[in-house]
């Protein structure tokens, strides 16, 4: 079993949960348009997947593409207002990570736009303290999880082997892909089954 040096985590239904009907009701309340009809514009459609790999290029571009979808001239404060609201940070969890990050080398990447970067400490605090600048999205990689490239240009970027590094993950496909790519896998499903891949590999 190789040495883990380098563990990569998921953000949503992992270290966050994840309230999508939620944002909806939110984007309803301030636009005015049905929340069925914003869901089918703004995600319906293959915008939202480009984007997460990296077409639009930079926050700015996202925004506009997403108000336009969406039908209303929404700000970034807004956008990450809303984002913050649907989400809801799990104390236990980021407590382990925290930890963890006391052993070993830690990432955050999350399948998001450019826009979510900057947006990070507003929306997630917590993630932000502890990943630091290696708290990544999706497009800054120009491609999206579970493709493997995104696993291998991750782990050069930080100068890691596949081999020794791990990867947390709630979506299956995810972390297959990422076990295509030499990467250790673990499909998150509770903190103490994350909390028992750390220990079987000598992390905690």
């Amino acid at each position: 079993m190789p040495q883990i040096r380098f563990v990569i985590f998921d953000m949503d239904e992992v270290l966050y949960d994840y309230d999508h009907a939620k944002r909806l009701g939110l984007l309803e309340k301030l636009t005015g348009r049905p929340a069925s009809e914003i869901d089918t514009a703004v995600w319906g459609g293959p915008e939202e997947s480009r984007a997460e790999a990296g077409s639009p290029a930079t926050p700015e571009g996202y925004l506009a593409q997403y108000a336009q979808l969406l039908g209303y001239p929404i700000d970034f404060d807004t956008w990450a207002d809303i984002r913050r609201q649907m989400m809801r940070p799990r104390p236990d969890v980021l407590d382990l990570v925290r930890r963890l990050g006391k052993k070993t080398d830690l990432a955050l990447l999350t399948n998001n736009g450019m826009l979510l970067k900057p947006a990070l400490p507003v929306c997630a605090p917590e993630a932000a303290a502890i990943f630091g600048e290696k708290a990544h999205v999706s497009a800054e990689f120009r491609a999206r999880k579970p493709d493997p490239v995104i696993y291998h240009r991750i782990c050069a970027k930080y100068g890691y082997d596949p081999a020794e590094t791990a990867f947390v993950d709630d979506r299956k496909a995810n972390v297959e892909g990422a076990e295509l790519a030499g990467l250790t896998g673990h499909v998150y499903t509770s903190r103490n089954e994350l909390l028992r891949f750390l220990e079987v590999h000598g992390l905690v």
